[in-house]
Formats: structure tokens, C-alpha cells, sequence
């Protein structure tokens, strides 16, 4: 486990992480829906969605990779990671419990836990 983060290290060092939804801002296609964390993507990556890699960011460091979701959603059919981001233990939980939401099933996977 620890060389999947040392890589990951790697891309969000070498990466821009760019916010596309801050902090309180709600989505675009389900209004309800407030995001807990600033939300965003490490540009210039590429992930199972073919969309740039997405990332939680937290309040810490905001280059230390703090831990990882494994997210899958049925009705989209396909899952990916989502990369946390100077996140603490509640921010951590908070990515997590936005993951577990309606259909879609997540699993956390803290940096330096496994």
C-alpha cells in the first residue's frame, strides 16, 4: 500500500489540483446536494471515468495525500478513486459519507493504515 501512495504522492506534487466545486457549492445536476469539502481534479491525469483523477481537499496540507476512496456506483456503472487531499479524520468522513450516498458504496483507505 505504501507504493500507491508514494505514486499518488508523486502526481499531486507534480499536478495542479484545481477546485471545481467549493466548499457549500451545490451540484450541478442534484441541487440538494451541498458539497461538505472543496471538490476538485488533479489536471492533466486520467482515471477509469476518463476524466482527470478527482480529489478531496481538506483544510491541512494541501499537497499530502491523507487517504483514498474506492467508490463504485451502480447506476453510472463504473468506479474509481477519489483522492483525499490535506484532509483530517471529520473531513476524511465527510468525503466518505458524500461516497455512500444514494446507490453508490465507498470504502476508505487512510494513508500509513494498511
Amino acid at each position: 500500500m505504501e507504493k500507491l501512495f508514494t505514486a499518488l504522492q508523486e502526481l499531486v506534487a507534480t499536478c495542479k489540483v484545481v477546485v471545481e466545486r467549493p466548499k457549500g457549492s451545490t451540484h450541478p445536476r442534484y441541487p440538494d446536494y451541498i458539497y461538505p469539502l472543496n471538490y476538485g481534479y488533479l489536471d492533466n491525469t486520467s482515471s477509469s471515468d476518463n476524466n482527470c483523477i478527482d480529489v478531496w481537499i481538506g483544510s491541512g496540507d494541501a499537497k499530502l495525500v491523507t487517504g483514498i476512496l474506492l467508490v463504485v456506483d451502480p447506476v453510472k456503472k463504473d468506479s474509481e478513486i477519489k483522492v483525499l487531499i490535506g484532509c483530517d479524520d471529520d473531513e476524511s468522513a465527510k468525503a466518505l459519507e458524500s461516497s455512500n450516498r444514494g446507490d453508490m458504496a465507498a470504502i476508505l483507505i487512510k494513508n500509513g493504515e494498511v
